[in-house]
Protein backbone atom coordinates (compact mmCIF):
# COMPACT_ATOMS: atom_id res chain seq x y z
CA UNK A 1 0.00 0.00 0.00
CA UNK A 2 2.46 2.31 0.64
CA UNK A 3 4.07 1.82 -2.70
CA UNK A 4 0.69 2.77 -4.48
CA UNK A 5 0.43 6.02 -2.16
CA UNK A 6 4.24 6.82 -3.38
CA UNK A 7 2.99 6.46 -7.08
CA UNK A 8 0.08 8.01 -6.92
CA UNK A 9 1.74 11.44 -4.99
CA UNK A 10 4.61 10.85 -7.83
CA UNK A 11 2.44 10.81 -10.73
CA UNK A 12 0.17 14.00 -9.34
CA UNK A 13 3.55 16.27 -8.82
CA UNK A 14 4.71 14.78 -12.09
CA UNK A 15 1.56 15.47 -14.21
CA UNK A 16 -1.15 17.78 -12.01
CA UNK A 17 -4.82 16.64 -12.52
CA UNK A 18 -3.87 13.39 -14.21
CA UNK A 19 -4.25 10.37 -11.66
CA UNK A 20 -2.69 6.89 -13.66
CA UNK A 21 -3.25 4.62 -10.67
CA UNK A 22 -6.84 2.75 -8.99
CA UNK A 23 -10.00 2.57 -10.72
CA UNK A 24 -12.12 5.28 -12.85
CA UNK A 25 -13.66 6.67 -9.91
CA UNK A 26 -10.36 7.52 -8.24
CA UNK A 27 -9.06 8.70 -10.99
CA UNK A 28 -12.19 11.15 -11.29
CA UNK A 29 -11.85 11.77 -7.46
CA UNK A 30 -7.75 12.64 -7.72
CA UNK A 31 -8.81 14.77 -11.37
CA UNK A 32 -11.39 17.04 -9.44
CA UNK A 33 -9.18 17.67 -6.49
CA UNK A 34 -6.02 18.59 -8.78
CA UNK A 35 -7.31 20.94 -11.17
CA UNK A 36 -6.18 24.50 -11.95
CA UNK A 37 -8.52 27.21 -12.15
CA UNK A 38 -7.52 30.33 -14.38
CA UNK A 39 -9.28 34.14 -14.49
CA UNK A 40 -11.29 35.09 -17.01
CA UNK A 41 -8.93 37.38 -18.23
CA UNK A 42 -6.48 34.50 -18.97
CA UNK A 43 -9.26 32.04 -20.28
CA UNK A 44 -10.22 35.15 -23.07
CA UNK A 45 -6.23 35.34 -24.13
CA UNK A 46 -5.96 32.01 -24.21
CA UNK A 47 -9.88 31.37 -26.12
CA UNK A 48 -8.50 34.69 -28.67
CA UNK A 49 -4.72 33.00 -29.75
CA UNK A 50 -7.26 30.61 -31.10
CA UNK A 51 -10.02 32.79 -32.62
CA UNK A 52 -12.62 30.90 -30.39
CA UNK A 53 -15.44 34.05 -29.74
CA UNK A 54 -17.90 34.02 -27.12
CA UNK A 55 -21.00 36.12 -26.30
CA UNK A 56 -23.90 37.09 -23.60
CA UNK A 57 -27.18 37.75 -23.57
CA UNK A 58 -26.58 40.67 -21.06
CA UNK A 59 -23.12 41.42 -22.95
CA UNK A 60 -21.06 41.23 -19.68
CA UNK A 61 -18.90 38.51 -17.65
CA UNK A 62 -20.36 38.64 -14.22
CA UNK A 63 -19.87 35.25 -12.61
CA UNK A 64 -23.07 35.78 -10.54
CA UNK A 65 -25.31 36.93 -13.22
CA UNK A 66 -26.80 33.98 -15.37
CA UNK A 67 -27.28 36.78 -18.56
CA UNK A 68 -23.63 37.15 -18.38
CA UNK A 69 -20.85 34.74 -19.90
CA UNK A 70 -18.01 34.20 -17.65
CA UNK A 71 -15.04 32.62 -17.68
CA UNK A 72 -14.04 33.23 -13.61
CA UNK A 73 -12.77 30.01 -12.37
CA UNK A 74 -12.80 27.96 -15.00
CA UNK A 75 -10.46 24.91 -15.00
CA UNK A 76 -7.25 25.23 -17.33
CA UNK A 77 -7.88 21.97 -18.55
CA UNK A 78 -11.66 23.29 -20.17
CA UNK A 79 -9.93 26.17 -21.41
CA UNK A 80 -7.38 24.02 -23.07
CA UNK A 81 -9.93 21.79 -24.51
CA UNK A 82 -12.01 24.21 -26.19
CA UNK A 83 -8.70 25.05 -28.11
CA UNK A 84 -7.64 21.53 -28.96
CA UNK A 85 -11.51 21.00 -30.42
CA UNK A 86 -10.86 24.97 -31.94
CA UNK A 87 -8.03 23.60 -33.68
CA UNK A 88 -8.72 20.02 -34.43
CA UNK A 89 -12.00 20.84 -36.13
CA UNK A 90 -11.20 23.74 -37.42
CA UNK A 91 -14.83 25.31 -37.03
CA UNK A 92 -16.13 28.59 -36.10
CA UNK A 93 -16.53 28.42 -32.16
CA UNK A 94 -18.24 30.86 -30.20
CA UNK A 95 -18.73 30.33 -26.63
CA UNK A 96 -22.34 30.90 -24.88
CA UNK A 97 -22.02 29.53 -21.36
CA UNK A 98 -19.05 29.44 -19.24
CA UNK A 99 -18.72 29.46 -15.19
CA UNK A 100 -21.66 31.65 -14.28
CA UNK A 101 -24.77 30.59 -12.04
CA UNK A 102 -27.48 29.83 -13.56
CA UNK A 103 -26.75 26.42 -14.90
CA UNK A 104 -27.69 22.47 -13.31
CA UNK A 105 -25.29 21.92 -10.25
CA UNK A 106 -23.18 19.03 -9.42
CA UNK A 107 -19.43 18.13 -9.14
CA UNK A 108 -18.45 18.29 -12.95
CA UNK A 109 -20.83 21.55 -13.68
CA UNK A 110 -20.86 24.94 -15.47
CA UNK A 111 -20.15 26.79 -12.15
CA UNK A 112 -17.01 24.39 -10.94
CA UNK A 113 -15.29 25.09 -14.29
CA UNK A 114 -16.00 22.12 -16.14
CA UNK A 115 -18.54 22.75 -18.61
CA UNK A 116 -18.47 25.15 -21.43
CA UNK A 117 -21.54 26.14 -23.76
CA UNK A 118 -20.82 26.32 -27.86
CA UNK A 119 -23.21 27.57 -30.14
CA UNK A 120 -24.61 25.10 -32.62
CA UNK A 121 -23.41 25.36 -36.19
CA UNK A 122 -23.24 22.46 -38.98
CA UNK A 123 -19.38 22.95 -39.03
CA UNK A 124 -19.19 21.71 -35.07
CA UNK A 125 -22.11 19.19 -35.15
CA UNK A 126 -20.24 17.39 -38.06
CA UNK A 127 -16.87 17.45 -36.65
CA UNK A 128 -18.87 16.25 -33.23
CA UNK A 129 -21.02 13.98 -35.05
CA UNK A 130 -18.30 12.37 -37.58
CA UNK A 131 -15.29 12.00 -35.01
CA UNK A 132 -17.19 11.08 -31.62
CA UNK A 133 -18.93 7.94 -29.90
CA UNK A 134 -22.74 8.23 -29.77
CA UNK A 135 -23.38 7.12 -26.21
CA UNK A 136 -26.97 7.64 -25.55
CA UNK A 137 -29.68 10.05 -23.94
CA UNK A 138 -28.34 12.09 -21.01
CA UNK A 139 -31.62 12.00 -18.08
CA UNK A 140 -32.75 15.00 -19.89
CA UNK A 141 -33.07 13.66 -23.11
CA UNK A 142 -29.97 15.48 -25.00
CA UNK A 143 -27.96 12.84 -27.14
CA UNK A 144 -24.40 12.64 -26.12
CA UNK A 145 -21.05 12.42 -27.75
CA UNK A 146 -17.76 11.11 -26.07
CA UNK A 147 -14.38 11.70 -27.35
CA UNK A 148 -11.64 9.38 -27.38
CA UNK A 149 -10.39 11.38 -24.20
CA UNK A 150 -13.37 11.13 -22.08
CA UNK A 151 -15.02 14.54 -22.64
CA UNK A 152 -18.62 14.77 -23.09
CA UNK A 153 -20.73 16.37 -25.99
CA UNK A 154 -24.35 16.98 -25.34
CA UNK A 155 -26.98 18.31 -27.80
CA UNK A 156 -29.06 20.59 -26.14
CA UNK A 157 -30.98 21.63 -29.27
CA UNK A 158 -30.04 24.95 -29.26
CA UNK A 159 -26.08 24.86 -28.00
CA UNK A 160 -23.39 21.95 -27.31
CA UNK A 161 -22.91 21.20 -23.58
CA UNK A 162 -19.48 19.93 -22.79
CA UNK A 163 -18.22 18.49 -19.98
CA UNK A 164 -14.11 18.59 -20.22
CA UNK A 165 -12.52 15.96 -17.82
CA UNK A 166 -9.66 16.95 -19.57
CA UNK A 167 -7.85 18.86 -22.15
CA UNK A 168 -8.75 16.07 -25.21
CA UNK A 169 -5.14 15.62 -25.86
CA UNK A 170 -3.52 19.60 -25.67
Amino acid sequence: MKFRSALTALALTVAPGLAVLGGAGDALAAQAAAVTKISHATATSMFREVGITWSSSGNCSDRNNATCTSFAQLNLATAQGAQTLKRASGCALNITGGTETGHASGTYSHWNGYKLDYGKNTCVTNYIKGNFAYIGLRGDGAPQYQSGSGNIYADEGNHWDVLYYNCGGC
